[in-house]
């Protein structure tokens, strides 16, 4: 009688409808699919801050068109969204070092708007110059990662993902897809890649809190097996 009892209680422990997924290959996709419109969300509301504040200027033709507000900025954030995201958990997975600080979805939000914050500082406070303002995010940004990450391969990473975003920016910029306003660092503005760094860090902290819903439900498994 008890076992029978306890026996409807155990679906109540799986999480949302991407921990009851049981499959490896289809839980990539989900959680793919997910950093995408995570990605296009956030590229959404951070290229707002920065056009507002005529931080970067599109061509007239790009803003005019019928695909306004530079069409092609959300889908290129959302699929770099789901490579960083999936690349986080993977590599921590090959590395050895799983992923244990502030593992819960409240330290995550609190992630996503200290990212949110720093860009909207990037784009609405003064400060005397652009050294000045290089250096206090590049502090916010190494702060982010201590506050949140804390391990080698998110710091690693997030170094990466800067360098590379910052190339690509230039390449995109050299070739007059768009510019900043009073570049000072290769046609770009010097405190870009601890934009980066920091929006690495925070996709990256999502894409390992989704992935663990994936190893709760092979641990899950495993149990009643």
């Amino acid at each position: 009688m008890a076992e029978s009892d306890a026996a409807p209680t155990i679906p109540k422990k799986c999480g949302p409808y991407i921990s009851s997924v049981t499959s490896h290959g289809m839980n990539l996709v989900i959680r793919g699919i997910v950093l995408f419109f995570i990605g296009v969300l956030l590229a959404l509301v951070l290229n707002l801050l920065q056009i507002q504040r005529n931080v970067t200027l599109f061509p007239p033709d790009v803003i005019t068109s019928i695909f306004s507000s530079a069409w092609w900025v959300p889908p290129c954030c959302g699929t770099a969204a789901a490579v960083i995201g999936l690349l986080y958990p993977c590599m921590d997975r090959h590395l050895g070092e799983p992923h244990k600080f502030k593992r819960e979805w409240s330290s995550v939000m609190r992630c996503v708007a200290v990212f949110v914050g720093i860009n909207h500082a990037s784009a609405k406070v003064d400060f005397a110059n652009n050294i000045q303002l290089s250096l206090t995010l590049a502090a916010l940004s190494i702060g982010l990662w201590w506050t949140f990450d804390r391990s080698r391969s998110g710091f690693g990473l997030g170094i990466g993902i800067a360098f590379l975003a910052t190339l690509v920016s230039q390449l995109l910029v050299y070739n007059g897809v768009y510019q900043y306003t009073s570049p000072d660092f290769l046609y770009v503005r010097s405190w870009l890649p601890c934009i980066f760094f920091a929006g690495g860090i925070t996709v990256g902290n999502i894409g390992r809190q989704l992935a663990m819903y994936e190893c709760k439900v092979i641990a899950e498994k495993s149990h009643q097996d």
